[in-house]
Protein backbone atom coordinates (compact mmCIF):
# COMPACT_ATOMS: atom_id res chain seq x y z
CA UNK A 1 0.00 0.00 0.00
CA UNK A 2 1.34 3.43 -0.95
CA UNK A 3 1.99 5.82 1.92
CA UNK A 4 -0.52 8.41 0.66
CA UNK A 5 -3.22 5.73 0.39
CA UNK A 6 -2.43 4.50 3.90
CA UNK A 7 -2.55 8.08 5.21
CA UNK A 8 -6.01 8.55 3.68
CA UNK A 9 -7.07 5.26 5.23
CA UNK A 10 -5.69 6.35 8.61
CA UNK A 11 -7.56 9.66 8.52
CA UNK A 12 -10.78 7.96 7.44
CA UNK A 13 -10.38 5.34 10.19
CA UNK A 14 -9.95 8.06 12.82
CA UNK A 15 -13.11 9.79 11.63
CA UNK A 16 -15.06 6.56 11.54
CA UNK A 17 -13.90 5.42 14.99
CA UNK A 18 -14.95 8.75 16.49
CA UNK A 19 -18.45 8.54 14.98
CA UNK A 20 -21.45 7.15 16.94
CA UNK A 21 -21.68 3.36 17.13
CA UNK A 22 -22.50 0.47 19.51
CA UNK A 23 -18.89 -0.18 20.52
CA UNK A 24 -18.15 3.48 21.20
CA UNK A 25 -21.26 3.72 23.37
CA UNK A 26 -20.28 0.51 25.19
CA UNK A 27 -16.79 1.90 25.85
CA UNK A 28 -18.34 5.12 27.17
CA UNK A 29 -20.70 3.20 29.45
CA UNK A 30 -18.08 0.81 30.80
CA UNK A 31 -15.63 3.66 31.28
CA UNK A 32 -18.17 5.53 33.39
CA UNK A 33 -19.26 2.43 35.35
CA UNK A 34 -16.01 0.51 35.81
CA UNK A 35 -13.17 2.93 35.04
CA UNK A 36 -10.93 3.22 32.02
CA UNK A 37 -8.55 0.39 32.94
CA UNK A 38 -11.29 -2.22 33.20
CA UNK A 39 -13.03 -0.77 30.14
CA UNK A 40 -9.88 -1.61 28.19
CA UNK A 41 -11.05 -5.24 28.24
CA UNK A 42 -14.25 -4.20 26.47
CA UNK A 43 -12.27 -2.16 23.97
CA UNK A 44 -9.84 -4.99 23.15
CA UNK A 45 -12.75 -7.38 22.60
CA UNK A 46 -14.35 -4.93 20.18
CA UNK A 47 -11.07 -4.43 18.31
CA UNK A 48 -10.71 -8.21 17.86
CA UNK A 49 -14.28 -8.36 16.54
CA UNK A 50 -13.52 -5.66 13.99
CA UNK A 51 -10.36 -7.50 12.85
CA UNK A 52 -12.48 -10.61 12.23
CA UNK A 53 -15.01 -8.57 10.22
CA UNK A 54 -12.22 -6.92 8.21
CA UNK A 55 -10.82 -10.38 7.42
CA UNK A 56 -14.22 -11.66 6.26
CA UNK A 57 -14.75 -8.55 4.12
CA UNK A 58 -11.29 -8.38 2.56
CA UNK A 59 -10.91 -12.04 1.67
CA UNK A 60 -14.46 -12.14 0.36
CA UNK A 61 -13.60 -9.13 -1.80
CA UNK A 62 -10.37 -10.86 -2.89
CA UNK A 63 -12.31 -13.91 -4.09
CA UNK A 64 -14.65 -11.63 -6.05
CA UNK A 65 -11.72 -9.82 -7.66
CA UNK A 66 -10.33 -13.12 -8.92
CA UNK A 67 -13.63 -13.79 -10.65
CA UNK A 68 -14.03 -10.36 -12.28
CA UNK A 69 -11.50 -7.66 -13.17
CA UNK A 70 -14.20 -4.98 -13.12
CA UNK A 71 -15.50 -6.03 -9.69
CA UNK A 72 -13.34 -3.55 -7.74
CA UNK A 73 -14.72 -0.56 -9.67
CA UNK A 74 -18.29 -1.75 -9.08
CA UNK A 75 -17.53 -2.33 -5.39
CA UNK A 76 -16.03 1.14 -5.00
CA UNK A 77 -19.07 2.91 -6.43
CA UNK A 78 -21.57 0.68 -4.61
CA UNK A 79 -19.58 1.14 -1.41
CA UNK A 80 -19.48 4.90 -1.88
CA UNK A 81 -23.26 4.98 -2.31
CA UNK A 82 -23.69 2.92 0.87
CA UNK A 83 -21.43 5.26 2.84
CA UNK A 84 -23.50 8.25 1.69
CA UNK A 85 -26.67 6.41 2.76
CA UNK A 86 -25.08 5.60 6.12
CA UNK A 87 -24.07 9.25 6.49
CA UNK A 88 -27.67 10.34 6.00
CA UNK A 89 -28.79 7.90 8.72
CA UNK A 90 -26.18 9.19 11.17
CA UNK A 91 -27.12 12.81 10.31
CA UNK A 92 -30.77 12.14 11.17
CA UNK A 93 -30.05 10.03 14.28
CA UNK A 94 -31.08 11.37 17.71
CA UNK A 95 -28.33 12.36 20.15
CA UNK A 96 -26.54 9.58 22.01
CA UNK A 97 -27.87 9.19 25.56
CA UNK A 98 -25.58 7.74 28.20
CA UNK A 99 -27.85 6.78 31.07
CA UNK A 100 -26.16 4.94 33.94
CA UNK A 101 -27.86 2.87 36.62
CA UNK A 102 -26.78 3.56 40.17
CA UNK A 103 -26.56 -0.11 41.18
CA UNK A 104 -24.51 -1.50 38.30
CA UNK A 105 -22.88 -4.80 39.20
CA UNK A 106 -19.15 -5.20 38.56
CA UNK A 107 -18.28 -7.36 35.55
CA UNK A 108 -15.33 -9.72 35.24
CA UNK A 109 -12.62 -8.81 32.75
CA UNK A 110 -13.61 -11.79 30.59
CA UNK A 111 -17.25 -10.73 30.60
CA UNK A 112 -16.29 -7.21 29.51
CA UNK A 113 -14.03 -8.57 26.76
CA UNK A 114 -16.85 -10.84 25.58
CA UNK A 115 -19.34 -7.97 25.52
CA UNK A 116 -17.01 -5.86 23.39
CA UNK A 117 -16.34 -8.77 21.01
CA UNK A 118 -20.02 -9.65 20.59
CA UNK A 119 -21.00 -6.01 20.19
CA UNK A 120 -18.74 -5.80 17.14
CA UNK A 121 -19.49 -9.24 15.68
CA UNK A 122 -23.28 -9.05 16.06
CA UNK A 123 -23.64 -5.55 14.63
CA UNK A 124 -25.44 -6.28 11.31
CA UNK A 125 -24.22 -3.06 9.74
CA UNK A 126 -20.54 -3.62 10.51
CA UNK A 127 -19.84 -6.26 7.86
CA UNK A 128 -21.71 -4.22 5.25
CA UNK A 129 -19.78 -1.16 6.31
CA UNK A 130 -16.37 -2.78 5.90
CA UNK A 131 -17.45 -4.30 2.57
CA UNK A 132 -18.24 -0.74 1.44
CA UNK A 133 -15.25 0.99 3.06
CA UNK A 134 -12.31 -1.33 2.35
CA UNK A 135 -12.53 -1.57 -1.48
CA UNK A 136 -11.75 2.15 -1.65
CA UNK A 137 -8.20 1.34 -0.52
CA UNK A 138 -7.46 -2.15 -1.89
CA UNK A 139 -4.83 -2.46 -4.60
CA UNK A 140 -5.47 -5.73 -6.52
CA UNK A 141 -1.87 -5.69 -7.81
CA UNK A 142 -0.45 -6.06 -4.29
CA UNK A 143 -0.58 -8.85 -1.73
CA UNK A 144 -4.05 -9.04 -0.16
CA UNK A 145 -2.63 -10.66 2.99
CA UNK A 146 -0.16 -7.80 3.56
CA UNK A 147 -2.86 -5.21 2.88
CA UNK A 148 -5.14 -7.00 5.36
CA UNK A 149 -2.42 -6.97 8.04
CA UNK A 150 -1.80 -3.25 7.52
CA UNK A 151 -5.45 -2.21 7.28
CA UNK A 152 -6.70 -4.41 10.12
CA UNK A 153 -3.77 -3.42 12.35
CA UNK A 154 -4.25 0.28 11.63
CA UNK A 155 -7.99 0.18 12.27
CA UNK A 156 -7.57 -1.85 15.47
CA UNK A 157 -5.00 0.59 16.89
CA UNK A 158 -7.14 3.60 15.97
CA UNK A 159 -10.22 1.96 17.50
CA UNK A 160 -8.41 1.08 20.73
CA UNK A 161 -6.95 4.57 21.17
CA UNK A 162 -10.23 6.32 20.31
CA UNK A 163 -12.40 4.16 22.57
CA UNK A 164 -9.89 4.34 25.43
CA UNK A 165 -10.10 8.14 25.22
CA UNK A 166 -13.91 7.89 25.25
CA UNK A 167 -13.80 5.60 28.28
CA UNK A 168 -11.35 7.93 30.07
CA UNK A 169 -13.52 10.99 29.45
CA UNK A 170 -16.89 9.28 29.93
CA UNK A 171 -18.06 11.37 32.88
CA UNK A 172 -17.06 14.64 31.19
CA UNK A 173 -18.61 13.65 27.85
CA UNK A 174 -22.06 12.88 29.25
CA UNK A 175 -23.21 16.52 29.66
CA UNK A 176 -21.45 17.50 26.42
CA UNK A 177 -23.30 14.79 24.45
CA UNK A 178 -26.60 15.97 25.90
CA UNK A 179 -25.84 19.54 24.88
CA UNK A 180 -24.41 19.12 21.36
CA UNK A 181 -25.17 15.48 20.54
CA UNK A 182 -27.38 16.31 17.57
CA UNK A 183 -24.74 18.56 16.05
CA UNK A 184 -22.08 15.91 16.68
CA UNK A 185 -24.14 13.36 14.74
CA UNK A 186 -24.51 15.82 11.87
CA UNK A 187 -20.74 16.37 11.71
CA UNK A 188 -20.12 12.60 11.71
CA UNK A 189 -22.86 12.02 9.13
CA UNK A 190 -21.39 14.73 6.93
CA UNK A 191 -17.99 13.04 7.20
CA UNK A 192 -19.48 9.71 6.09
CA UNK A 193 -21.14 11.36 3.09
CA UNK A 194 -17.94 13.20 2.12
CA UNK A 195 -15.95 9.95 2.30
CA UNK A 196 -18.59 8.12 0.26
CA UNK A 197 -18.49 10.76 -2.48
CA UNK A 198 -14.76 11.51 -2.55
CA UNK A 199 -13.13 8.07 -2.35
CA UNK A 200 -14.63 6.45 -5.49
CA UNK A 201 -13.74 9.60 -7.48
CA UNK A 202 -10.05 9.49 -6.61
CA UNK A 203 -9.32 6.47 -8.83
Amino acid sequence: MEFTTWLLYLLASIGLSASPGPNGLLALTHGALHGRRRALNTILGGALGFVVLIALSMFGIGALLQASAQALTVLKWAGGAYLVFLGLQVWRAPPIELELGGDARPLSRLAMFRQGLLSALTNPKALLFFAAFLPQFIDPARSLALQFALMAGTFAVVEIVTEFLLASLAQRLRPWLKRVGRRFNQVCGGAFMAIGIALPLRS
